[in-house]
């Protein structure tokens, strides 16, 4: 899997730098992120959030189809870190164990109302 991310708060309006293609134009209140799958398609998803979780931050994806909108309901969720440059990164959830964890606390913020769909 690897990732794209699109619609920075820092956007300098030069794609090159971020692989966009938006010509600068970009919205910020949903930040997406393109996924390739290991079949080698790509997906795009809306940011939900980014959260704790034990030791480690995590990112919940809302994956949307070609009109930007989602019908199936399904969330992706995966390991979230910043490099030594602060660019963003996924990792896969590895372990069971780690996906609960993970799951637990998302679904304890979308119960709470804490969650901001719009990015």
């Amino acid at each position: 899997m690897s990732e794209e991310f699109n619609a920075s708060a820092d956007c300098s309006g030069d794609c090159s730098s971020c692989g966009s293609d938006c010509g600068g134009n970009v919205d910020l209140s949903q930040p997406t992120v393109t996924l390739t799958l290991d079949d080698d398609t790509d997906v795009t998803c809306a940011v939900i959030n980014i959260f704790p979780a034990g030791d480690r931050q995590y990112i919940a994806l809302l994956p949307l189809d070609e009109n930007g909108e989602n019908q199936s309901g399904e969330v992706y969720l995966y390991r979230f870190y910043e490099d030594e440059h602060n660019n963003p990164n996924l990792d896969n959830i590895e372990t069971d164990e780690e996906y609960q964890t993970a799951a637990d606390a998302f679904n304890k913020l979308a119960q709470s109302g804490e969650l901001d769909e719009e990015g």
